[in-house]
């Protein structure tokens, strides 16, 4: 009987081990194979880049600027084209961040609004202190959250 309780106790430390070596690959392979976002040209210095500015008479967000984090006070002009946040070094706004993801999150514009959306990034991306699961609108002002980076939608 006890032969039996051995065997069976074996089996299922096993089990978990092998169910905790698979979440852990699972883990690897989001974050190193996460959706590929649209290549933005090279950002112009380490955490800021310049993308082609909204004409004059338009209305809405016209700059993203990281209010918390290492990289404090940085400001990207937007324009046209989507803003991918991660670790990835073609990202738009690269992070140096551990809790980042290579490909975390993306911004992009959908007329005058821009909208967030999670790029299934492990940590999650939070839009004030809401997760984002689909894309959302950010209203001007409002904080979201990649890792420990804080980033805000700025006319």
């Amino acid at each position: 009987m006890q032969g039996l309780i051995l065997q069976l106790t074996r089996a299922g430390f096993l089990l978990l081990l092998w169910l905790f070596v698979w979440a852990v690959l699972r883990t690897l392979r989001s974050d190193i194979y996460a959706a590929s976002g649209i290549r933005i040209q090279s950002r112009a210095a380490r955490g800021s880049a310049v993308l082609p500015s909204f004409s004059r008479g338009q209305k809405g967000a016209k700059f993203l600027v990281v209010t918390q984090g290492s990289l404090a006070g940085t400001r990207i002009t937007l324009g046209t084209q989507p803003v991918l946040i991660g670790r990835a070094d073609d990202s738009t706004l690269v992070l140096t961040d551990d809790y980042a993801s290579t490909r975390h999150a993306r911004l992009s514009p959908r007329g005058e609004d821009w909208y967030v959306e999670d790029l299934g990034s492990t940590n999650g991306t939070y839009l004030d202190r809401a997760k984002v699961t689909t894309p959302v609108r950010v209203p001007l002002g409002t904080p979201v959250r990649v890792g420990k980076t804080v980033i805000e939608l700025r006319s």
